[in-house]
């Protein structure tokens, strides 16, 4: 094959060269028109990256606006590297949820790594100190090899790049089922904390001003990763291990404290991070939301690799590395902030008026373009949308109640299913106590990060149960949100905003396009009455994998709340016998997409749980309130598997007892999913002053501490279990699944 130099601009429209680079022949006419000319193969390049879905959100950009993104305390919301909340006292909260799916499925260890590199750079290219790590993670079944592998080696990623970084590993979610087997979903969220004075945004400002660039060399790893995000995995996608980027933590150390340090420095106009699509995306858009033109000489660009083309370069992805705009005539005192550190601090370009994009090479001009048409004027596709005949079916079915003759096998065997049991064996890798900030570590239903030096704390979480999704998009995006919620709120915590990581299979597919229009309607709505701007988030499509099977719809939530006092901190372990337990909300035989069901029948169908959204609010207020009044010693949501599995997950910490007695409908009351519904322990001397709060709790029953799970109904023990040997099935579960050579 000829250079890419060689490569004439007729031969890339004769021969559909822009066809491999992921571009249609509607856009590539575009590009013609927009240009006045045929692009030469650099420019068309960078069209290909940032016209890609991964960086211009073409076929989701009319849905993202449905989102709600103001509210009186957002200080940034979605347009740069991660949105801000003001937290109050001058300090404000930054965070942000990036997938890496594609890179994860074929190259597992980098592809997680180097997504955790990455979400660090969005937050603390916005001045930000990264304080917490969490992830939201799907896998197929363990009992394939190959999920295994995937499993064991995105777990050893993101253990291998958070645990050197220095950034804790809080929390996350993680759930299993077949319709990941093809394609695992990688999704990572950092949350960083702020004064408001150092807030950065990343503009290239200031006619004449220098353009540097910071940190690692370039290579030709990640080149084209933005388009292969942004494709169906196939038969082929194994070849395309070269656009898995490679990270360094040792080195985004050294840089998040090199760049925290500049941030303080009056001659930085703007920073961003050189993300998907590398130096072309991070270059356009600070020049695009300026209002300015760049010319970068590609010849100063540091390089790992001899040789390297315009193409190369700018297309590369790279992992840590930097591009700021300084003042010109002071690069020299930017650049000895960043010698300190052993990194590389080279100025490569200046800012323009013409708001043109061009690069020099070689002492030729190798890309002129408007740089408003790499940013801004990608073509926004407005897909059709067709409701799926499964969503139909599942209708009109009647309701789903399965047949139960052992409660206690039954419990026993759910605390064994991969997406509810322990996963300490994912945890136990990550370090979540460095930086001596975080006061809950994972296990419970959020995460606990103190502010050091005030009596504030951030509770944060990731959700979403895709299987509800599935079932009802609409009905589940709700659910999604508000579980999130919950968990912020059964921490302590007021839910002050979201980010959000959609993932979804090809916006091509009608249906699938649906799914997607569904879930943001959903969404948006739980949004809006549960108080929790969108703040930042990501788009990830075309995660289906070999024969167009697609994933669930998985729009993850990343939720953080601001806990006001350390007291009010709430775990979800009882803390001690004679404590009495009680249920908030109403439960009904609502099975559709439940664990148990899954588990019986070895699929999902039927209809989600329902939500009143209003409800909820209620709930979650009045929930708030009691601990903030100290009524509470334990707050638990109830998720997967209902509310039996909950009061076991409730007592294992100390491996206490129970003795409860629950309705007639025994079932129902075990293992339904229904919505808005908590379980708490209450003191008896707080008896009175909780029901007086929450009028909508049951009292069900007391902690013991004679180890032994008891369920009574209709006067007889339907469970009597110990709590020991069914946390030991719990615990076991993932391990042994991992170990085992099936």
């Amino acid at each position: 094959m000829p250079s890419m130099l060689e490569i004439s601009p007729e031969q890339i429209e004769q021969q559909q060269l822009y066809r491999d680079m992921g571009l249609s022949e509607e856009e590539f006419q575009s590009i013609t028109q927009i240009l006045g000319r045929r692009p030469n193969y650099t420019e068309t390049g960078l069209f290909s990256v940032m016209w890609s879905e991964h960086c211009s959100y073409k076929n989701s950009k009319p849905l993202l606006k449905k989102f709600p993104t103001q509210g009186q305390h957002v200080l940034q919301g979605p347009g740069e590297g991660a949105g801000i909340i003001d937290i109050g006292d001058e300090q404000a909260v930054v965070f942000k949820v990036e997938s890496h799916n594609h890179p994860s499925a074929v190259e597992p260890y980098q592809g997680a790594a180097t997504g955790v590199g990455g979400i660090l750079r969005d937050v603390f290219s916005m001045g930000a100190r990264p304080v917490a790590l969490l992830n939201s993670l799907r896998f197929g079944s363990l009992k394939r090899p190959r999920v295994k592998y995937l499993f064991e080696e995105v777990v050893r990623g993101i253990a291998g790049y958070g645990n050197c970084v220095g950034v804790p590993t809080v929390g996350g979610e993680l759930q299993f089922d077949d319709a990941y087997n093809g394609n695992p979903l990688v999704n990572a969220m950092c949350v960083g904390l702020i004064d408001h004075k150092d807030i950065q945004k990343g503009i290239a400002a200031g006619v004449g001003n220098t353009v540097m660039y910071v940190g690692a060399k370039t290579g030709r790893d990640g080149i084209h990763g933005a388009t292969f995000a942004s494709e169906e995995l196939s038969e082929e996608s194994e070849e395309k291990r070269p656009s898995v980027q490679v990270g360094d933590p040792f080195m985004e150390k050294l840089l998040i404290e090199a760049c925290l340090e500049v941030i303080h420095h009056e001659a930085l106009v703007g920073i961003q991070d050189m993300g998907a699509a590398g130096l072309t995306s991070s270059a356009s858009e600070m020049a695009s939301k300026a209002g300015t033109g760049m010319l970068m000489n590609m010849d100063l660009i540091p390089q790992r690799e001899e040789n390297m083309s315009a193409y190369e370069m700018m297309l590369s992805e790279s992992q840590e590395r930097m591009l700021l705009v300084v003042e010109k005539g002071r690069e020299h005192e930017i650049a000895e902030v960043f010698r300190k550190y052993d990194l590389e601090a080279v100025s490569v370009g200046e800012v323009t008026e013409d708001k043109r994009f061009r690069l020099e090479h070689h002492g030729e001009i190798v890309a002129d373009v408007p740089v408003d048409s790499l940013a801004e004027d990608a073509p926004v596709y407005h897909q059709p949308s067709t409701v799926p005949a499964y969503y139909k079916e599942y209708q009109e079915m009647e309701e789903y109640n399965p047949a139960i003759s052992n409660y206690g096998e039954t419990l026993a065997d759910l605390l064994k299913q991969p997406t509810i049991a322990s996963k300490e064996w994912v945890y136990d890798q990550y370090d979540s106590m460095v930086q001596t900030n975080t006061v809950v570590r994972p296990g419970s239903d959020a995460a606990v990060v103190r502010v050091r030096g005030t009596e504030k704390a951030l509770a944060m979480t990731t959700d979403c149960n895709s299987r509800y999704i599935y079932l009802d998009p609409e009905i589940g995006g709700q659910i999604a949100v508000a579980e999130a919620a919950r968990n912020i709120v059964c921490s302590g915590g007021r839910p002050l905003g979201l980010t959000d990581g959609l993932n979804f299979g090809s916006p091509e597919n009608p249906e699938i396009f649906w799914q997607m229009e569904k879930s943001v309607d959903g969404m948006s709505k739980a949004c809006s009455e549960l108080g929790t701007p969108v703040i930042s988030g990501n788009v990830s499509l075309y995660n289906e994998s070999i024969g167009g099977q697609a994933i669930y719809p998985t729009p993850v939530v990343g939720m953080v709340g601001l806990i006001e006092k350390t007291d009010h901190i709430t775990r979800s372990s009882a803390k001690q016998a004679g404590d009495l337990i009680y249920i908030i909300g109403e439960t009904k035989p609502e099975f559709g997409g439940s664990e148990l069901q899954g588990m019986m029948e070895g699929r999902h169908f039927g209809k989600a749980p329902e939500i009143d959204l209003q409800v909820e609010a209620a709930r979650q207020n009045s929930l708030l309130q009691a601990i903030q009044e100290g009524l509470l010693q334990s707050a638990h949501d109830i998720s997967e598997g209902g509310f039996a599995v909950a009061l076991a997950e409730s007592l294992f910490d100390k491996e206490l007892g129970c003795e409860v007695t629950v309705s007639d409908d025994v079932t129902a009351a075990l293992f339904s999913e229904s919505q808005s519904r908590f379980l708490v322990s209450v003191s008896p001397e707080n008896q009175q002053a909780f029901e007086a709060v929450s009028s909508e709790a049951s009292l069900l029953g007391k902690v013991t501490e004679d180890g032994m799970y008891r369920i009574k109904a209709n006067d007889e023990v339907v469970v009597e279990e110990q709590t020991g040997e069914l946390k030991q099935l719990w615990k076991g579960a993932i391990p042994c699944l991992v170990k085992s050579k099936a």
